[in-house]
């Protein structure tokens, strides 16, 4: 009777111990928080933009006269871009720069249309160009007149994105038009010297995005 006794009590602990289990509360399901999507920085589009900076001849340009502590000059760029790999751009663009030059000969204007090709990380691009360069020069007091000078040029820069629609950028840029000869006016002996021109300019840009197929932020 000791031993039915004892078992009655187990299984009626079991039981209740059971039932209680039974009655609790289901867990509440928690979803894990979604992970901020990654940043992607589109390069592809139009853009269009204005720069300052300064120019300086080279060594050889300055035996006419002028200064050789360099020009101010201002200007405008349009360009175009692609992304055409993760952390790659190639683009185009055309740009016209206007120097405050003075002196016997003077490049009053200095014209490109360069391609160019960077590498990018984040909203960084450090980038190289070339392509044809047009001078518009002045050359006064009987030397060889005014006319334009076609040559090439050869440079590179730094651009940053501070929004999927502005740029802004630092750059090199080296013009060079070849020699030019000439005869003095009182002693008509002749010479020639390199007509080249060192420039250092910052510019914005702003950026339309057309033909995009990147998301941007």
């Amino acid at each position: 009777m000791k031993k039915y006794l004892l078992a009655s009590a187990a299984i009626a602990v079991l039981g209740t111990t059971a039932a209680s289990a039974a009655d609790l509360a289901a867990r509440p399901y928690t979803k894990a928080p979604m992970a901020a999507p990654a940043v992607v920085y589109n390069w592809t589009g139009f853009y269009i933009g204005g720069h300052l900076g300064g120019a300086f001849r080279g060594n050889s340009n300055n035996i006419l006269g002028g200064s050789s502590d360099g020009s101010f000059m201002g200007g405008g760029q349009i360009g175009w871009d692609t992304q055409f790999a993760p952390n790659w751009v190639f683009g185009l663009e055309a740009n016209y720069s206007f120097l405050d030059a003075r002196g016997v000969i003077a490049n009053r204007g200095l014209g490109s249309v360069t391609g160019r090709l960077g590498y990018t990380w984040g909203p960084t691009m450090l980038y190289v160009k070339g392509g044809y360069a047009w001078a518009d020069s002045r050359f006064i007091n009987g030397f060889t007149g005014d006319s334009g000078r076609n040559g090439y040029t050869v440079g590179g820069g730094l651009e940053y994105l501070f929004t999927q629609n502005w740029s802004g950028k630092i750059e090199y840029q080296y013009y060079d038009f070849g020699t030019t000869n000439f005869a003095t006016p009182v002693t008509l002996i002749p010479g020639n010297f390199r007509n080249d021109e060192h420039t250092i300019k910052v510019g914005l840009n702003y950026r339309f995005n057309w033909g995009s197929t990147l998301g941007g932020f």
